[in-house]
């Protein structure tokens, strides 16, 4: 397992703290990289997966500086990427870019989104005030990767890594076809189509992704990064 944690290669010449940042996560596709990682460790071309737009030799770059960076690690012995506590502490950075994205103009929700986007996404798009005291636990599954999004007493949903998600309901489908689920007409009328899979209470199912909106969402008064819970090993092969 390697994680040196170097000093990175200087991008920008200040002493700004954003600045920084930067200089360790600031390359293309560095956070959409941290992103894949968020929830589970994985291997390359899983990774590759979640990000269709680039090339191998780019994610292999990337990969390699993020190493450096100590924000990732390498098991040489089982091919697995993970995440360093410094990655993972990326989780509210993540989230916060998602909420600022709601006020920009232009989002097309009609592209590719790999269901480690779409569980990030959640956490910035729950209106908290409308949760309230509800508690339900959704399942979402997209090939070889499963999760469970459960609502906390305090609104905000807590996303966690499973192989096979044990909830209220469980939708299964592509990264696109769960987020039309959550955003869209709804999950029934989408297993109606035949676009996802749906299993469980349909009642709670619809009452879960009523929550969720791609608009500037009430925020919760009491937020903490411990909202994911890490699976230690990879969830595929």
């Amino acid at each position: 397992m390697t994680s040196t944690g170097k000093t990175p290669r200087t991008r920008y010449e200040e002493g700004c703290l954003g600045a920084h940042a930067l200089n360790f996560i600031g390359d293309r596709w560095a956070l959409l990289v941290v992103r894949e990682l968020m929830f589970v460790p994985k291997r390359f071309q899983m990774i590759r997966a979640g990000l269709p737009g680039v090339t191998a030799s780019v994610l292999t770059q990337r990969l390699n500086q993020l190493v450096q960076a100590g924000v990732v690690t390498h098991d040489d012995v089982l091919g697995l990427y993970a995440l360093t506590d410094a990655g993972r502490a990326l989780y509210p950075v993540l989230r916060e870019l998602c909420r600022w994205a709601l006020i920009m103009p232009g989002h097309d929700p009609s592209k590719f989104i790999s269901i480690s986007a779409l569980m990030i996404s959640i956490s910035a798009t729950v209106d908290s005030s409308r949760a309230g005291e509800l508690t339900l636990t959704g399942g979402f599954v997209s090939g070889k990767e499963g999760f469970e999004v459960a609502l906390s007493a305090r609104g905000m949903p807590q996303v966690r890594a499973v192989r096979t998600p044990a909830a209220d309901f469980v939708l299964e489908g592509s990264g696109n076809a769960l987020a039309a689920a959550v955003y869209g007409p709804g999950p029934v009328a989408m297993a109606s189509a035949g676009l996802i899979g749906l299993r469980g209470d349909l009642d709670a199912a619809q009452q879960f992704t009523a929550l969720f909106r791609l608009k500037p969402q009430t925020r919760s008064s009491s937020e903490s990064p411990e909202e994911i819970e890490h699976a230690p090993g990879d969830s595929s092969t």
